[in-house]
């Protein structure tokens, strides 16, 4: 069942997944520009060993996913300006999508997306588009709500970089286990980054996430303050999420920290050599960067997988859209020797920093609320081009 996330409502946890920047009204602050819209959660939350999926979509008044025959909710144009990606290309390098279960229409989907932003077509055919079981076989059975998510995660892909190939595993279940199992075969397959749109509660490394030479990105959570596995690895590139809205300023385009995104510090994985000490604790912090997560400044996406009786074009947020953004940032960069995060934490003054907002209450300010420098909910900002990547 899909947990409902209500404006006004007191529970810590549907509070933290309020769509919006939360903590006190900024002039930066793009609540004040944006209306509010009701959120959910495309996947329940998971039980120890398993995953949900990070994606939120916006919902009607009856709680379904808020479908139209036309796109609303920011697209490819969007995405590369606010992050002056437009002029930047990956030579066909490949991002590898890991999600759980199946999503059968996701081919068919990304050619509607691609195609209406005039973008050239990614498919099987043209060697652009795969799609894979967790070891390179047949593909799982059909779970809706991942479908969405997997949605979401391809459209990002090709909205950040258009020219990027893009390998979809499909994990059997939602456990860490199998989609370990997914992590390890993309890692085979000549990628040059893994996003992860999923998480649970913190765990201890796995060494599924740890391969060198490649980005492996992960979003840190929908749920504010607190820390989520595998964002909370080492070796896992965490990525945070924002509000973004267009604004009348040189950048033309201005960002807070989002409410929801997940951030703090590991208790059961050691800080990485890069981190600094800015971060205030001994273990790995989340985030490290971010990008656009926050709903109601959300992006477009198209699924025709119906999921409680809609299909269509929906508006989706969640640092299930950031992480699939970073992990194509960093396809573009073509820079992932090593652990990539390393090279990005060096090269920080090339990030836009994000100064404002707050994902909740914590008892070291900096790991919950937004200022100058790194801060949990958006880590080191968001990005520049490639520069810092």
């Amino acid at each position: 069942m899909r947990t409902s996330i209500i404006l006004g409502a007191v529970t810590a946890l549907a509070a933290a997944l309020l769509i919006g920047p939360a903590g006190p009204a900024s002039a930066s602050s793009t609540a004040d520009h944006q209306s509010r819209h009701r959120a959910d959660r495309v996947c329940a939350v998971a039980p120890a060993g398993q995953a949900a999926c990070q994606a939120l979509v916006q919902v009607d008044a009856a709680g379904a996913p808020a479908a139209t025959a036309s796109p609303s909710g920011l697209g490819p144009t969007d995405i590369r300006s606010a992050y002056a990606l437009t002029s930047s290309s990956s030579g066909g390098r490949t991002v590898a999508i890991v999600d759980a279960y199946d999503d059968p229409t996701a081919a068919a989907d990304l050619g509607v997306y691609r195609s209406q932003y005039g973008l050239s077509a990614c498919t099987t055919a043209n060697g652009c588009f795969r799609k894979v079981g967790q070891t390179g076989g047949a593909v799982p059975r059909t779970n809706a709500g991942w479908a969405q998510e997997i949605s979401l995660d391809l459209d990002m892909v090709s909205a950040a970089c258009p020219d990027c190939k893009i390998l979809l595993v499909e994990a059997k279940s939602a456990s860490f286990a199998d989609l370990g199992t997914a992590v390890n075969y993309a890692a085979t397959q000549g990628v040059v980054a893994i996003s992860n749109s999923y998480g649970g509660s913190d765990s201890a490394s796995s060494s599924a996430y740890n391969h060198p030479g490649i980005a492996i990105t992960a979003s840190t959570g929908d749920g504010g303050y607190g820390v989520e596995s595998p964002a909370s690895f080492g070796t896992v590139v965490a990525v945070g999420g924002t509000s973004l809205s267009k604004a009348s300023n040189t950048r033309g385009w201005t960002e807070s920290a989002w409410s929801g995104a997940g951030s703090g510090c590991s208790t059961l994985n050691a800080k990485p050599t890069w981190q600094t000490s800015v971060t205030q604790c001994s273990g790995k912090a989340n985030a490290d960067v971010s990008a656009v997560a926050d709903p109601n400044t959300g992006v477009a996406v198209y699924d025709s997988t119906a999921y409680q009786g809609s299909k269509g074009w929906m508006v989706f947020g969640g640092t299930s859209a950031s992480s699939p953004i970073i992990a194509s940032v960093y396809a573009l960069s073509g820079n992932t020797s090593g652990y990539p995060a390393s090279y990005t934490w060096a090269h920080s003054s090339s990030l836009n920093d994000v100064t404002s907002g707050s994902n909740g209450t914590c008892s070291t300010a900096i790991w919950c609320t937004a200022g100058t420098g790194w801060d949990g909910p958006t880590g080191l900002g968001t990005p520049i081009g490639t520069t810092a990547f």
